[in-house]
């Protein structure tokens, strides 16, 4: 990936209420989420995909999805042509696909799934890429997941672009550094050299980015790696998220109540979660510590497709999330593109 950037390496995700309140309450700020809990959106249609955890497992997973629609965009959003509308672009696909694993009595990791990574769609009889699961709803994409990759799935948690601009603002925004200027025509991003506080609109432009360009030695210098590079700045900027409002709650607890609202607002589960509870677990697992993983994968053409595949090195860490191998060493997104 051509220049370098400021900022930490992959870390802990902060996508759902489960994982926002669980790592941020305080006794008296979880009795307000348990009373506003109520108001979550759940999904219907996933508990005969979802597995259920045995007494003897060493962890659970949760699936983190990001879904593209457009619904509701405000057109008054500056980068609100970017982004497109729901006539522009219709339904919802999943934009970013990770697993978090709550280990029992240990830390959390997060494995970030490719979106391009050419899988057998549950139900079609035929191979696509992972993220056109969702077109046939969040079941379909889970028992994919967990069909291709054998990595069981307890919970569902996604979030939309409305929503997370919503949690971003929620926060006061998000800084992000970089060596260089940058941007995405695609996406409407555009960063000055250096460290600034993105709001919920630029911070997904920032997100989306897949056509990341930084502006090296007078030129603009393209990121070859597409998604995979795309991971690697989510991960960076969920991390940043995260530490901001760690930072923010500590030092006021009772700060983190509007933002409580937003999240409510902002993302879908599955019926099974009780995200308080579920909070509770994942505030003592991070407590412990978190890793942060990518697939090794190739990239392909596969009937004039982009695509990727695994590549050698993704077994341990497929074995590690199945809950039947060793955590491997934490690992960076990489990937062998083709010409």
């Amino acid at each position: 990936m051509p220049g370098s950037r400021l900022g930490r390496p992959p870390g802990a995700l902060a996508l759902g209420l489960a994982v926002l309140v669980g790592l941020f309450g305080s006794a008296g700020v979880l009795v307000a989420a348990r009373d506003r809990s109520g108001g979550v959106e759940t999904i219907d249609g996933l508990a005969e995909v979802l597995q259920e955890q045995a007494n003897d497992a060493p962890a659970e997973n949760f699936l983190l999805v990001g879904s593209d629609t457009r619904e509701n965009i405000d057109p008054d959003d500056p980068n609100a042509e970017a982004i497109g509308t729901s006539a522009d672009v219709v339904g919802r696909r999943s934009d970013t696909i990770m697993i978090l694993r709550r280990e029992q009595g240990g830390g959390v990791a997060l494995l970030s799934l490719p979106r391009d990574l050419w899988v057998p769609i549950a139900g079609r009889g035929e191979s696509s890429r992972l993220n056109s699961a969702y077109n046939d709803g969040p079941a379909v994409l889970a028992e994919t997941i967990t069909d291709a990759l054998g990595i069981p799935i307890q919970h569902y948690v996604e979030i939309d672009f409305v929503g997370f601009q919503r949690l971003v603002d929620a926060i006061g925004g998000v800084e992000i550094c970089s060596f260089y200027a940058a941007q995405d025509g695609n996406s409407g991003l555009r960063l000055d050299p250096g460290c600034q506080n993105l709001d919920g609109s630029q911070a997904l432009a920032f997100a989306r980015a897949r056509h990341y360009e930084e502006f090296v030695d007078g030129d603009w210098r393209t990121d070859q790696t597409g998604d995979i590079g795309r991971m690697a700045r989510q991960q960076q900027f969920i991390r940043n998220a995260a530490d901001k409002l760690l930072n923010e709650v500590q030092s006021n607890p009772m700060s983190l109540n509007h933002f409580l609202d937003a999240a409510i607002s902002s993302v879908r589960i599955d019926r099974a979660l009780d995200p308080i509870e579920a909070a509770g677990a994942l505030r003592e697992a991070a407590a412990i510590g978190l890793s942060t993983y990518s697939l090794p994968v190739v990239g392909l053409e596969i009937d004039d497709k982009s695509v990727l595949e695994l590549a050698d090195g993704a077994e341990p860490i497929l074995d590690y999330f199945r809950g039947v191998g060793e955590a491997p060493a934490t690992t960076t997104p990489a990937a062998s593109v083709p010409d």
